[in-house]
């Protein structure tokens, strides 16, 4: 067999989200509850008569509750509802808050000059609002006694984070590791 060549072409744009909404032709249900534009209640009619009322009035026909029995469908100006909503969620992502999961990691002997400033790193990272993950590595052979000295430390970190923080997971041995998870105090 000859050997063949692919052209392969690769899109690097943003996939576009398409819109699920049922608007005019594509409301194909028996019968829908239809609300005009100004809140006038039609009651419950066939699919085609909604469109055609749509149609006289000079509005677009929306499905807005179509898991609704029967389907919720409303007049209005379709290009106007959709840059409302756009906008409402422009503005809900402007205000929202993302919480960042940081992470400290230590061994079970460490000097205190190291605890300290590992310490004021989880309170600077506690104080901007992000949960902290405190973890002491333990080495391959290790013996029960680096694992109590180990949970010892965890306890003197979350003392010494007790004004910015509160413990949000217990302190828990899993394998080479012993680990907590401290959030931010709730005002």
């Amino acid at each position: 067999m000859p050997w063949r060549c692919f052209n392969i072409l690769y899109n690097n744009q943003k996939p576009v989200r398409k819109d699920n909404t049922l608007v005019n032709d594509k409301v194909r249900f028996r019968e829908v509850r239809l609300v005009g534009d100004d809140g006038y209640q039609y009651g419950i009619i066939s699919s085609r008569e909604a469109n055609s009322i749509a149609l006289t009035k000079g509005f677009d026909l929306v499905c807005v509750a179509p898991g609704a029995k029967p389907p919720v469908c409303k007049l209005m100006d379709y290009s106007k509802y959709r840059y409302e909503q756009q906008r409402k969620a422009r503005e809900a992502k402007k205000h929202q808050k993302v919480v960042e999961l940081k992470e400290i990691r230590m061994t079970a002997v460490i000097d205190t000059h190291d605890f300290e400033t590992k310490l004021r790193n989880g309170n600077k990272f506690l104080s901007k609002g992000n949960k902290l993950k405190v973890s002491v590595r333990l080495p391959y052979r290790f013996v029960p006694a680096l694992v109590v000295q180990g949970k010892e430390l965890l306890r003197q970190f979350t003392e010494g984070c007790i004004e910015l923080g509160e413990l949000e997971s217990r302190i828990k041995h899993d394998g080479r590791y012993i680990s907590m998870v401290l959030g931010p105090k709730k005002k």
